[in-house]
């Protein structure tokens, strides 16, 4: 800030600026132009950008500003941490009530050069508010940078909503509108306005941090419908949210050297009796010994031995020498069937991870109370109930026994679906449950690292 305002105080110390003189330039536009000073703004081109659509004019710290609007701005930033966010996030060592109050209505003891600064400021820790409450403060999917530099974000762009907000006078609503709509955002915002309102803030703090932590997880699976899944890996549980009921299925997940990724997409399809092409990791790396330990494991485990162009080859010992000897030429595939890893059904979704939601052949393993058991997909208990779930939701529940019948013969089809549902693959530590707050074990020791990102206060 110290470099800004003395890069200012030279514009100001000079009488004429290309030929004009400086007074008669309008001065925002002036210190936007200056890029290289305007580094402590953490989302520069949408700043630019909204001061572009408001002609460069003030907005926050001039005389004819409504006070309604400066105070409500003030409030925002002020009750962030009532979001999960942290004040010191938007410029509050620069944007204390006092100095707002005093560059608004005591412009004689002020200059122009701080008005400047702190209305560009102003706007800047609004537009990271609204991006924070959004996207959350560390989405893993959207960095800062690649909002800043795109104007559309599956249909978001903070600028616009500021500036709409502004132009209707409406800030608080505007702002707070955009916040996460999802159930189990809104039952840990509830609880953390409980804990505000019941003035128990010390004596709950690490219960707020640990609210804030899974408010900012939801924050990145922003969804815009009411129907979807969700799937949490503490919990080891997969809910079907519908709009008039929730379906709760066991899950087992990744063990914590092959943990499940969190990650969003869209169940399009799920097939019956589906094959099992072995990912190259887990062929070489798990499979490869005990075939060395045993010729048969293969044939006896109904698995098919492929080369690189895909053409199956006979599993001989003189063929298995070859794969011993460079085993990423080869590849292998389980066939369907009871004892195929994948069981009867398979959801398939878009992702860069390769992994899915499946049912399973090792259903003994749902009675364990600890299921991070897996290489990173998803396994879930009841899987053709779901399935049947899916198919009623879409409308085609009059092929549920068909469904039913190809899973019994393992019979391989695919059901795509004409309603595609969002999946979210989501790491949240605690929810709300019948109203009360229920933590799960941090399985993958992922809550230090985000809290220490956040940085309470």
């Amino acid at each position: 800030m110290k470099n800004l305002l003395n890069w200012i105080a030279v514009i100001f110390g000079i009488t004429f600026f290309s030929g004009q003189d400086v007074s008669s330039v309008n001065q925002i536009e002036l210190v936007l132009s200056n890029k290289t000073e305007l580094s402590e703004l953490n989302f520069p081109k949408s700043v630019n950008q909204f001061y572009k659509q408001h002609q460069f004019e003030y907005v926050w710290t001039h005389s004819t500003i409504k006070q309604d609007l400066l105070q409500d701005a003030i409030l925002l930033l002020k009750d962030a941490g009532k979001k999960g966010l942290s004040a010191k996030d938007y410029h509050q060592e620069n944007l204390t009530s006092e100095r707002l109050n005093t560059l608004r209505n005591q412009p004689e003891q002020t200059n122009t050069k701080d008005n400047e600064v702190t209305d560009i400021l102003m706007t800047d820790a609004l537009i990271t508010f609204i991006n924070d409450l959004h996207f959350g403060k560390y989405n893993p999917f959207f960095s800062s940078s690649f909002i800043d530099s795109n104007d559309d974000i599956e249909g978001f762009q903070a600028g616009e909503i500021l500036y709409q907000a502004v132009k209707k006078g409406d800030l608080s609503k505007a702002v707070l509108d955009v916040e996460p709509k999802i159930k189990e955002y809104i039952d840990l915002q509830n609880y953390l306005n409980m804990i505000f309102k019941g003035n128990s803030v010390s004596n709950q703090e690490s219960e707020i941090k640990k609210i804030a932590i899974n408010m900012e997880r939801l924050r990145w699976m922003v969804v815009s419908r009411d129907v979807y899944l969700l799937v949490n890996i503490p919990s080891y549980s997969l809910d079907f949210v519908q709009k008039d009921k929730i379906l709760t299925y066991n899950v087992i997940v990744g063990k914590p050297s092959t943990p499940s990724p969190v990650l969003k997409s869209t169940v399009d399809y799920f097939t019956t009796g589906p094959d099992w092409k072995v990912p190259q990791n887990i062929f070489i790396k798990e499979m490869l010994p005990k075939i060395v330990k045993n010729s048969q494991y293969l044939e006896e485990h109904h698995y098919s031995l492929y080369n690189r162009s895909g053409k199956a080859i006979p599993v001989t010992s003189s063929n298995l020498k070859q794969v011993y000897k460079n085993p990423y030429q080869y590849s292998i595939r389980q066939s369907s069937g009871c004892d195929n890893a994948l069981g009867a059904v398979v959801f398939r979704f878009s992702n860069s991870y390769g992994v899915y939601l499946h049912d399973t052949s090792q259903k003994q393993l749902f009675g364990k109370s600890q299921r991070a058991l897996s290489h990173g997909c998803i396994r879930v208990e009841k899987a053709g109930e779901l399935a049947g779930e899916l198919l009623k939701y879409d409308g085609a529940a009059n092929e549920i026994p068909l469904m039913k019948s190809l899973m019994d013969r393992y019979e391989r089809k695919d059901f795509v679906l004409r309603q595609p549902v969002p999946i979210m693959i989501t790491y949240l530590t605690c929810r709300i449950k019948n109203g009360q707050l229920v933590f799960y074990n941090d399985i993958y020791n992922l809550d230090p690292i985000l809290e220490s990102k956040l940085q309470f206060k």
